[in-house]
């Protein structure tokens, strides 16, 4: 990363481990402001893992700080009102309340003129959830659960966005959606840090990539070179790259 831009995450040395088991092992990574950082990797690579332990859900070990601040002693809802914010894998949202008490809950941390802008701005990239405020998040379509979730987080008015697989399990028409939101939310001014299995959608939309294998990053770099990279190729874009470079 060039030296002058102004870095917002900064993991240093990170490792992460369930008992004995090192699932995350010496890993650094940052991202900068008005940017998409994307990390990419099969299953069971450590992707999950590591959010989780930026946002303070698992224990860290290394160095994590965010706008300058050291996250160490920081809890999830003091690092959220940093302007950290996570949407996880399964989304966990609340089935039994309707859209927009969904969205509230995530202002709940912040002035109430914030919560009312946040809600226009929120239903502005989502029109679909303005439609369907009043309906019950657990009838929502998968597709819907998603912006939901998203929505949910941008509440809070982050600055930095993680987000843990949005496109699982969605159709190509809804994950081409996310990935524009996800692009819109950039111009905005919200940094974004995504874990995907959609590789070659993430290193279309994303500035820079790393990749992830066994619980260690093993190539960094611009996302178009990672794109063009014959193994990344290979191994998570289902093709062969005629040209492309070997790492």
């Amino acid at each position: 990363m060039n030296p002058a831009v102004s870095v917002l995450l900064r993991v240093t040395s990170a490792h992460v481990a369930y008992g004995k088991v090192e699932a995350v092992r010496a890993v650094s990574i940052e991202v900068a402001r008005d940017e998409i950082v994307t990390i990419i990797g099969a299953n069971g690579a450590g992707k999950t893992t590591l959010l989780n332990a930026i946002m303070g859900i698992l224990p860290l070990r290394g160095r994590v700080t965010f706008a300058g601040q050291d996250l160490a002693r920081l809890e999830i809802e003091d690092r959220v009102a940093a302007g950290l914010s996570l949407v996880p894998e399964h989304r966990e949202l609340f089935g039994s309340m309707n859209v927009e008490d969904n969205l509230q809950l995530g202002a709940f941390r912040v002035a109430r003129a914030v919560a009312a802008y946040s809600i226009e701005r929120v239903y502005a990239l989502f029109p679909r959830l303005k439609e369907r405020r009043k309906q019950l998040a657990g009838t929502l379509s998968g597709g819907e659960q998603q912006m939901l979730a998203m929505g949910r987080a941008l509440m809070g008015a982050p600055k930095l966005l993680m987000l843990d697989e949005p496109s699982l399990g969605l159709a190509p028409i809804i994950v081409a959606d996310i990935f524009r939101i996800i692009s819109e939310l950039r111009a905005s001014g919200v940094s974004v840090l995504l874990v995907e299995q959609n590789a070659q959608a993430a290193l279309q939309v994303a500035d820079r990539a790393y990749v992830m294998e066994l619980g260690e990053f093993i190539l960094d770099g611009a996302a178009k070179d990672i794109a063009s990279n014959q193994r990344v190729a290979a191994s998570y874009l289902g093709l062969s790259h005629e040209g492309a470079s070997a790492v």
